[in-house]
């Protein structure tokens, strides 16, 4: 019981009829409301029901897991990844988070105490790599067992979309397996990963609807300074027939663009010369901590979704704007998208701006409207084409990738010629092609038969590869005698020459030599430059060049705009 003496106090002050009239105004309503910030909260009560007059501070409770004692800073962590690139960043995320708690990364099998894998759940392919890998961990972890460091046990933690996934086949199947994480639990990893101490097994598979992992910045697996990837979003809204991404990352959820920002200025100080914003649907990004007009989401022309249209919030658009103007001499590069997030602010604002690579990725994964009406992606095969139409007019010097998956349920020829009709009428300079292989929990596995059989399959995979490497070949043969920006990566193993990327993600190959700088001297090229590099000979995956002349984004484009320097180059190959 509180104390109705002090009850009797607050409702005479704060409830008496003369009180309450004189908040009729907005004044005295938020008068009002600074009173009651200003009132008793819970320990009040709490003090006044049991006589205490003031309250006393406890030491905190040990928790028996998380003692004092428990040495991380000795456990050292193996990380495997499989899968995207969102994989990659969240290894870096993991690996911030367990840096912080005192645990060591090492890149040797022999040194590792823990052996965290990153999985894949999108296609059966990458499974079984990943059911290859565990069979070669339990041997690990049964021969440390009677080794000379057995008072050193292996633990092993399985994270990411196939955590989710098979969480319960992880467990009973895999007995060596000793932590489960899904994708949204990564900051609960210190804690699974004290609980296996005691021979218990860690499961955390809880999907949220909010956790973005905006406040951790990611540690580089790696010492490249040239390139990071930032996650801007999580999840999936879309519910495509055949995509298990929804059931194992979760709802679509987006990080608040001062985070971002944040994050993209301290890569900009670290020297970083290129970024790629990530996300399962990078484009509908959409931050509604920021103020802005309530309107609604704008889609290409003749799409459409399965959930209604969301208002408010700063959109992808402005984002990009916002990022690109950070570092005018850092490349801004983006994926995954979807076609329908497409509307003519986002073309425009990439098309303004010279550091925006003008690669779009345009995931088609199929040319015939009927086959994508049973996939559930919201548009049609004229719709695609209008769009990619629409991207080539406004972006001239456009380069687009695709997804494309052969064999869906009910695929006939007819169809499938479809897919290959659309390969041939677009100019796709990379392409991920893929036979299904249907998922448990999607839409497809409940709704549909997978009745193509794999030997059509495999053929039909076949003939979009023959395709896709007949028309890069063409295309990248197309560049000869064309010169382009290209941003210097490292030095290839087998042949020592240097690697780096063009606008549109063409890997770009030439030997090394000193060639002319800004300043008018000579120098060596290294990881990290721009350089003009006249193109000399083409294959499908890859080009050979000339370096010409250490240069940057500003002074590469200075002369002409980057679609006048692409139109003046076609005329003269033309």
């Amino acid at each position: 019981m509180f104390s109705f003496r002090w009850a009797k106090s607050f409702k005479k002050q704060y409830l008496h009829p003369s009180y309450i009239c004189r908040c009729n105004s907005n004044k005295s309503r938020l008068d009002l409301k600074e009173k009651l910030k200003k009132g008793p909260d819970l320990k009040d009560f709490i003090l006044a029901s049991s006589g205490i007059k003031e309250p006393i501070n406890l030491d905190p409770p040990e928790i028996p897991y998380l003692s004092n004692d428990h040495k991380t800073e000795s456990r050292k962590v193996f990380f495997d990844v499989y899968g995207c690139q969102m994989n990659l960043n969240d290894t870096e995320i993991v690996w911030s988070i367990l840096k912080k708690s005192g645990f060591e990364k090492t890149e040797l099998e022999e040194e590792a105490d823990i052996f965290l894998v990153m999985t894949c759940a999108v296609r059966e392919g990458a499974e079984s790599k990943i059911w290859h890998r565990l069979d070669h961990l339990r041997g690990f972890k049964r021969r440390r067992a009677i080794s000379k460091n057995k008072n050193k046990p292996v633990k092993i933690g399985i994270l990411g979309c196939m955590a989710e996934r098979l969480k319960e086949k992880l467990i009973e199947k895999e007995k060596a397996v000793d932590v489960v994480a899904g994708p949204d639990s990564y900051r609960d990893l210190p804690r699974l990963l004290a609980l296996t101490e005691s021979g218990q097994t860690a499961v955390n598979v809880l999907l949220s609807l909010d956790e973005t992992y905006a406040d951790v910045m990611p540690v580089s697996l790696n010492q490249n300074n040239v390139s990071a990837f930032v996650s801007i979003m999580r999840g999936c809204d879309n519910m495509c027939t055949y995509c298990i991404v929804p059931f194992t990352r979760g709802r679509e959820r987006s990080r608040p663009v001062t985070s971002l920002l944040e994050e993209v200025r301290h890569l900009a100080g670290r020297g970083v010369k290129e970024v790629t914003l990530l996300g399962q649907n990078v484009n509908s990004y959409r931050d509604v901590t920021e103020q802005s007009e309530p309107s609604a989401t704008q889609l290409a022309k003749g799409f459409k979704t399965v959930y209604k249209s969301k208002k408010g919030g700063l959109r992808f658009a402005d984002l990009l704007d916002k990022v690109s103007a950070i570092d005018p001499e850092m490349r801004i590069r983006f994926t995954a998208a979807h076609p329908k997030d497409f509307p003519d602010e986002v073309l425009e604002v990439i098309s303004e701006r010279a550091n925006i690579c003008k690669l779009l990725h345009l995931p088609a994964q199929s040319g015939s409207s009927s086959v994508l009406e049973r996939m559930r992606r919201g548009y049609t095969r004229e719709a695609y084409l209008e769009l990619v139409e629409t991207v080539k007019a406004k972006i001239p010097a456009v380069g687009l990738s695709t997804d494309m998956i052969c064999g869906f349920c009910g695929e006939t020829e007819e169809e499938f010629q479809e897919t290959l009709s659309l390969m041939e009428i677009v100019d796709y300079n990379i392409a991920f092609l893929f036979p299904y292989s249907m998922r448990e929990k999607t839409a497809a596995y409940r709704r549909y038969k997978d009745d193509v059989p794999d030997e059509v399959k495999k053929d039909r995979h076949n003939r979009m590869l023959e395709i896709y490497r007949r028309k890069c070949q063409a295309l990248n043969e197309a560049e000869i005698g064309n010169i382009h920006l290209v941003l210097i990566e490292g030095t290839l193993k087998k042949t020592g020459q240097i690697m780096g990327r063009n606008e549109i993600y063409v890997k770009v190959v030439f030997d090394q030599e000193s060639i002319l700088t800004e300043d008018g001297g000579k120098r060596l090229v290294k990881p990290g430059d721009y350089v003009a590099v006249k193109i000399t000979a083409a294959r499908s995956s890859v080009m050979t060049g000339v370096p010409l002349y250490h240069t940057s984004i500003r002074d590469f484009y200075k002369e002409v705009s980057w679609s006048e320097r692409y139109l003046r180059n076609h005329r003269v190959n033309e």
